[in-house]
Formats: structure tokens, C-alpha cells, sequence
């Protein structure tokens, strides 16, 4: 056992030291080291042929509590197929939105009802960075919201990157509000068995008051760079009409239907019994539908690669919980604290926000689930808790650094594409505080209302 361990912790190690070069491709990454784990954990040390057939999961696809479920969830290691399924999805909605126009109609419509008047703006497109992450992937949001932000700043001869970066850190902050926002809370909340309802009780309340103390903050420190560079507003009567956006009026209608369906079968799944898994591939078989002639051209836009990248995650991480370092882990984590409630919650959201700042929090969040369904059923600590922690610990931690979130990278590539690089200095010195501003509200709520 003790070489099986070794093993999955070097392979485990190995995949994160490559992640973080970036030298390869994050789906090349975690293939290779989920055969490894394949191969050498559980093939040379285990020798666990059952280990492997556990870790595929492919049985789940035919357990009816994958598609249909009351009540509590099935606990399961291995490859999470109800985080793929859903994932991809939402994938194809959102790109038959994209494809409608719905996005770059949404923006320029909201810019023209408050007469593109750059403050007002600035606010407005916070908001709707956080309100659409709640729903769509953060990472989605703000490459569609970035883009269209640029696009309004030359026109308003302004610089976009208050905006980008202010629009960054509320989709992540958004995207910690409900189950469907962040992947890190996809993993959570079919690993462990919390609803859309749960979050948007638990984290949605920590978000929403988080919101109402950052949104001021970065209107104090971009106040004076929310200006026209030239020192002259645009006349809005130059700037394009919402209705030029749509490319297609019957494509932009359904996709506003299949949207707000999706929405409404999220919010409800816990009553109705249907899992994410069924919604995912439900709301993206309409969406083919109603693409008709044009499905085959969404289904290439899938981000595969993205897919690929959780499947071989998922094996990674299930060497490290059959060898059962995440158990020795979650026994670490224990002495430390000593037992006490307040310092295992204060290590899971303090150490995954360090954590998630500088590796992606995907599989940080995917490693840490087994160890606080550990820690609670070994201190009888209620997972719940833990869980809201880890959440907002990893969704809200890589808020902090360029690398820290994938929505981050997407911005600020975008910035630099439209000519406004954002320096290392200048995206921490913005991010930073807020950061640990949210931190420190969610340390408080979490300890006030659930210890």
C-alpha cells in the first residue's frame, strides 16, 4: 500500500507542477496522469482490477439515481459522469445563445438604457457579470461580456480595463452563488448531493452580501479612470442598435425559452427528483432541435478539451482516495486544529483560497471533496459547513491572481487582444483586497450562522 501511495502522490504532484508550466495542454495533462494512475496505482501496486472498474464508473450511467433521484445522493469515487454530462450540456446551450446573438443584444441593450453614461455602466455590467454567472460558466460569461466590453470602450474612448477586471471578479463571485456557476461547485454539489436551492441559501446569501461591499470598492479605486480618454463623451446616437445583434429573431426567441427553462428545472430539481445530469442533456437536445440545419456546427464548438481535462482529473484524484492519502490527509488536518470546529473550517477556506490563487481550482476543489466527507464523519462536524468553506474558499481564492481562475485568463487575454495588457502588479493590486475582503465575510457568516 505504502508504494501505491507513494505513486498516486508523485503522479498527483506531477500533474499539478504541469498545469502550473502550462508547457502542455491542461486535457494532455490529466489524461496522461490518469492512466498512469490506471497503470501503475492501481494495475502494478493494487493490482485491483475492481479498483480500476470503480474508478471508470461507467455502471453509473445505468444506476437510476443517475438520471432520477429523491432524496439523498449516492456517494461515489471515480470519474464524476453527472459533472460531464452537465457540463457539456450547458456548453451547447450557451453556444446556440452565442449563436443567436443573445449575448451582444443583451449588452448593448442594457449599455443604451443607461444612455451609455460610463459609471452607471460600470455598475450595470458588474451585475450582470455576477447575475449571469449564477447560471452560465463564469468562463463563458465574461469571454462573451470581455468581448463586448472592449467593443463599447472604443466607442466610448475608454479604457476597458476597470471593467474587464471588475466584471472578472464578480462572475467568480457570481459563480460561487449556485450550483451551476463555478465548476468547482458542479463537483461539490453532485459529489456530495446539494441542490441549486442549497447554494443559493448557503453561498448565495455570503455572495450577495460580498457584492454590496466590493461593487463600491472598485468604483472608488477606477473613479478616476472612468472617463473618456480623450476628455469628450461619445455622442449615443453613434452607438449600434440592440436589434443588430440578433442574427436570427426565431433562433434568439428559442434560445431565450430553452434559457429560462433550464433555470427554472435547475432552481426545482430537488422537488422534482430530476438530476443535473438529466437536465444537461435534456436542455442540449432541445437546443440541436432548434438548431435544426446548424446542430452539427454547435457541436463542434463544444470545448472538449475542457471535458477531457475533468475526465482525467477524476482518475488522478481517485488514485490519491484509494491509496488513501486523502484520509491521511483529512487526519492532518485534524491535529492541527486540534479537534476544534473554527480552525478546520478557518484551514479549508484560508488554505484552498492561498491554494486556488496560484493552481487551478478545479482540481483542488475535486481533491478536497473526500477529505471533508472524512473530517465530518470522523469529528461528526456537519458537512454542510465544510462544504460552503471549501466553495468559497476555491471559487473566491482565485480571484486574487491571473492564473488563479480560467475566467481570469480569458479576460485579460481580451484586454491585451484590444491593446490594454494587465500587468501581474496592476491585476493584484486591484483584485487583492477584494479578495480577502470576501474571504473575511465568509469566514464570518460561515462561523455566525452555522457553528
Amino acid at each position: 500500500m505504502l508504494a501505491a501511495q507513494i505513486c498516486a502522490v508523485v503522479i498527483f504532484l506531477v500533474m499539478f507542477i504541469l498545469l502550473i508550466t502550462e508547457k502542455l495542454e491542461r486535457q494532455v495533462v490529466t489524461l496522461s496522469c490518469g492512466l498512469a494512475t490506471l497503470v501503475i496505482v492501481f494495475g502494478l501496486c493494487l493490482r485491483d482490477g475492481a479498483a480500476v472498474l470503480q474508478t471508470l464508473s461507467l455502471q453509473s450511467f445505468l444506476s437510476p439515481g443517475f438520471w432520477y433521484r429523491i432524496g439523498e445522493a449516492e456517494t461515489s469515487s471515480g470519474i464524476n459522469w453527472e459533472t460531464i454530462v452537465f457540463i457539456a450540456g450547458m456548453m451547447v446551450m450557451v453556444e446556440g445563445m452565442a449563436a443567436s446573438g443573445f449575448f451582444r443584444w443583451l449588452c448593448i441593450k442594457l449599455a443604451r438604457m443607461v444612455n451609455f453614461k460610463p459609471t452607471p455602466l460600470f455598475f450595470l455590467f458588474m451585475a450582470l457579470s455576477a447575475v449571469l454567472s449564477m447560471f452560465i460558466d463564469s468562463i463563458t460569461v465574461i469571454m462573451f461580456l470581455a468581448a463586448v466590453t472592449a467593443e463599447l470602450a472604443r466607442l466610448l474612448d475608454m479604457n476597458p480595463v476597470p471593467f474587464i477586471l471588475s466584471e472578472i471578479f464578480c462572475a467568480n463571485l457570481g459563480g460561487s452563488a449556485t450550483m451551476c456557476g463555478d465548476p468547482p461547485n458542479i463537483i461539490i454539489g453532485t459529489s456530495l448531493g446539494y441542490s441549486f436551492f442549497d447554494f443559493i441559501t448557503n453561498t448565495g446569501l455570503i455572495a450577495l452580501v460580498s457584492i454590496l461591499v466590493v461593487a463600491p470598492y472598485f468604483y472608488f479605486f477606477f473613479r478616476r479612470e472612468l472617463v473618456p480618454m480623450g476628455g469628450r463623451a461619445a455622442d449615443p446616437a453613434s452607438f449600434p442598435d440592440p436589434r443588430q445583434a440578433i442574427t436570427s429573431r426565431l433562433g434568439f426567441a428559442l434560445s431565450c425559452a430553452i434559457f429560462a427553462a433550464a433555470v427554472v428545472l435547475l432552481v426545482t430539481h430537488a422537488q422534482t427528483g430530476l438530476t443535473v445530469s438529466t437536465i444537461g442533456l435534456a436542455i442540449s437536445l432541445v437546443t440541436l432541435a432548434a438548431a435544426g440545419r446548424d446542430a452539427l456546427q454547435l457541436l463542434r464548438k463544444i470545448d472538449y478539451a475542457t471535458l477531457l481535462f475533468f475526465i482525467g482529473l477524476f482518475v488522478t484524484v481517485s488514485g490519491l482516495e484509494h491509496t488513501g492519502v486523502l484520509e491521511l490527509l483529512a487526519q492532518l488536518i485534524e491535529q492541527v486544529s486540534g479537534g476544534n470546529v473554527y480552525i478546520m473550517i478557518g484551514i479549508i477556506i484560508w488554505g484552498s483560497a492561498l491554494a486556488s490563487a496560484f493552481i487551478d481550482n478545479i482540481p483542488f476543489a475535486a481533491t478536497m471533496i473526500p477529505v471533508i466527507r472524512t473530517l465530518s464523519a470522523a469529528q461528526g462536524v456537519d458537512l454542510s459547513s465544510l462544504a460552503w468553506a471549501l466553495s468559497m474558499g476555491t471559487d473566491i481564492g482565485g480571484s486574487a491572481t491571473p492564473i488563479g481562475a480560467s475566467a481570469n485568463v480569458v479576460g485579460t487575454s481580451i484586454a491585451a487582444k484590444n491593446g490594454f495588457p494587465v500587468a501581474w502588479g496592476r491585476y493584484c493590486q486591484a483584485q487583492t483586497l477584494p479578495t480577502v475582503l470576501v474571504l473575511i465575510i465568509s469566514t464570518v457568516i460561515i462561523f455566525v450562522r452555522y457553528l
